[in-house]
């Protein structure tokens, strides 16, 4: 292969392998330099105060319930401080799928914005570890330096130091995780009491641990490469309206293309970009991609190459905004941006949803009430009368205590006999089942199936109305 097919060959190579592999298909460690600008204080700004809500969520309490949990093994949701119960998984469901389409929106819209500035895994990777590394072991060419020098004192001190930081905080990110899985209550008292009392609870927080460990020492920017598919996805939503963090390849090449500065030359007559080749927009880059390649997979909006390209033109004296949020029409078609027919399309999906959500939310009653028909037992002639047993569930969504729970016939006139007492209790966010029978005149079923209507009172006040199907004979002597 000759010099120059070769030297093709490498800048074109972006598009068949990705920046943190090598040429023998090795594991290339990125050394980001620590960025600094305008959009890494928004950053900044934004990840704090994401991380006190993502750190706060499962202590806050609203009515009782906890803000956000997410019991899969006892199937226990509470969304907002609002509990779902198995019975309401459409409406967890229902949540999911308007994230999805939140996300799909805005990814059509401002391109992968949500990996750079509202992804958990970017937050604490950029805004925890990585600055706990740079205080530990200094910007990009210390880092550099620290990895290729010997196992002396300095070394063995400062790797030592930022593992040994990363643990405690991988222990407290899994401590958070936990709550939100078993509850902030239930971890509480777990820690007060003795950890040979929840082994279980206690080797999976261990396990939690060793992972957030695992990615934030080790995989760290392969989770967004390898890892996650929304990356992926962003490939098929993009296009030449998406506004992304993008070069200006029109300003930056020009006629001849890019070239080093010299401040002698005017390079308005040389026909040179804007681009002076000074790669800090690639040494900045967590992904360690390089920007001016175009949009790419691995690129997650975080704006450290148009802070640190800003700075690089303010200095030679350039406009700004070489690289800029913008879409690809604009940069070539100088074409503003438009809301187009598909996003006007995410936009209506995305409403007609969240007005189902509202509209169920609001349906939904704090007690549910399940009446069934025994399974395999027919109905039963007492004279004049036929009988039929049911098995009831009442499940009390509430933060209140339900204490004299009673069940009476609507429309029809029979008797409803509960098997023990007349009367149920039912413990706040708990749930109590049971069997009754029901008896009804003959003469008033008009056919085999009659469905009845069985109005559940709380005392004298009704809580609920449910219906269930009552079993008789076809004809009558």
């Amino acid at each position: 292969m000759s010099k120059l097919a070769s030297e093709d060959f490498s800048q074109d190579s972006y598009r068949d392998t990705i920046g943190t592999i090598d040429n023998e298909g090795k594991r290339k460690f990125v050394y980001p330099k620590k960025p600094s600008g305008k959009f890494y204080k928004y950053r900044k700004g934004v990840s704090y105060f994401l991380l006190l809500i993502l750190i706060a969520n499962p202590f806050i309490k609203v009515n009782g319930n906890q803000f956000m949990l997410f019991n899969i093994l006892e199937r226990r949701f509470t969304i907002f401080g609002f509990p779902f119960w198995p019975q309401d998984f459409y409406l967890v469901v229902l949540f999911m799928i308007i994230g999805v389409v939140f996300v799909i929106l805005f990814t059509v819209i401002f391109g992968r914005i949500f990996c750079g500035w509202v992804c958990p895994q970017t937050i604490f990777m950029e805004m925890v570890f990585r600055r706990i590394e740079y205080w530990i072991e200094g910007d990009r060419g210390a880092q550099m330096r620290l990895a290729k020098q010997e196992w002396n004192t300095e070394k063995i001190r400062k790797k030592t130091l930022k593992w040994s930081v990363f643990l405690l905080i991988s222990f407290g990110i899994a401590n958070v995780f936990l709550a939100y899985l078993i509850g902030s209550d239930a971890l509480i008292e777990m820690i007060g009491d003795n950890p040979a009392n929840h082994l279980k609870t206690l080797i999976s927080l261990l396990i939690f641990t060793g992972i957030f460990y695992f990615i934030f020492v080790w995989f760290r920017e392969q989770v967004c490469i390898i890892a996650c598919p929304y990356g992926r996805l962003q490939g098929v939503l993009l296009d030449n309206k998406s506004i992304n963090v993008a070069y200006d390849f029109v300003r930056g090449e020009k006629e001849t293309g890019r070239a080093k500065f010299n401040k002698k030359e005017d390079r308005t007559l040389s026909g040179k970009g804007d681009c002076i080749d000074c790669k800090q927009c690639v040494n900045v880059c967590p992904t360690g991609i390089d920007i001016r390649n175009g949009t790419q997979l691995e690129c997650v909006n975080c704006t450290a190459c148009i802070d640190e390209c800003d700075s690089i033109m303010e200095s030679v004296g350039f406009p700004k905004g070489l690289i800029r949020y913008a879409s690809e029409d604009e940069i070539e078609k100088k074409a503003p941006f438009k809301f187009t027919a598909r996003m006007k399309g995410y936009t209506a999906i995305l409403v007609l949803l969240v007005g189902i959500l509202i509209s169920l939310l609001l349906l939904r009653t704090n007690v549910e009430v399940l009446v069934l028909r025994l399974p395999g037992q027919l109905y039963q002639h007492k004279g004049d009368k036929i009988s039929n047993v049911f098995t009831y569930k009442v499940i009390n969504k509430s933060n209140d205590d339900l204490d004299n729970i009673n069940f009476k016939l609507k429309d029809i006139k029979g008797n409803l006999k509960m098997v023990g007492s007349p009367t149920l209790k039912v413990a706040k966010q708990g749930m109590s089942s049971g069997t009754l029978f029901i008896e009804i005149n003959k003469y008033l079923l008009k056919s085999d199936k009659t469905k009845l209507k069985i109005e559940v009172f709380n005392g004298d006040k009704k809580i609920e109305t449910t219906t269930t199907s009552f079993l008789s004979p076809r004809t009558f002597d």
